[in-house]
């Protein structure tokens, strides 16, 4: 349902300024659980105070999709990076990086369909839909944004949002 909606309203209208940090923080709290359970530890780095446009909540919920995701393939153990940074010209990125498997190039263009899971076993073991990332990359392009997926096999994943800076 959340995907659908996301889909079917296309550009947002309203475009609030919203504070990385405590986006960061919400996110980041809201997945605490499973952290804790898989144990994985959560770190935000240092984060300037940014501020993007958009809709709060579809905000939070793409960067807890991308947190959860990768608190859930991050190896125990380990943990996942969330930084935020500003390129000084219009934009801000949010990374959030895991220590788990990697996953293997041919799948990287798939992986923001629904339903597609690199591992379909694994995937079931874990739980979840295979919504996930095809709700972050509907709520980053509604946001006029970008996703980047960057993995290397053995050495774990990053997932970066690119999102226009507040004015």
């Amino acid at each position: 349902l959340a995907l659908a909606e996301v889909e079917q309203h296309g550009w947002l209208q309203t475009r609030d300024p919203i504070a990385v940090p405590v986006l960061l923080a919400d996110a980041a709290a809201a997945a605490q659980v499973r952290a804790q359970a898989a144990g994985v530890q959560v770190r935000i780095g240092s984060v300037p105070d940014l501020r993007v446009q958009g809709d709060t909540y579809l905000l939070r919920q793409a960067l807890h999709n991308l947190i959860d995701n990768a608190i859930k393939y991050a190896k125990p153990s380990t943990v996942v990076r969330v930084a935020a940074e500003s390129d000084g010209q219009g934009s801000v990125f949010v990374a959030v990086s895991d220590e788990g498997d990697g996953i293997p190039a041919a799948h990287l263009p798939r992986l923001t369909e629904r339903f597609y899971r690199v591992d379909t076993a694994r995937s079931r073991q874990l739980g979840g839909t295979g919504l996930g990332l095809a709700i972050v990359k509907h709520v980053v392009n509604r946001h006029r944004g970008r996703l980047d997926i960057r993995s290397t096999p053995g050495k774990g994943s990053t997932f970066t949002v690119t999102l226009p800076a507040a004015s």
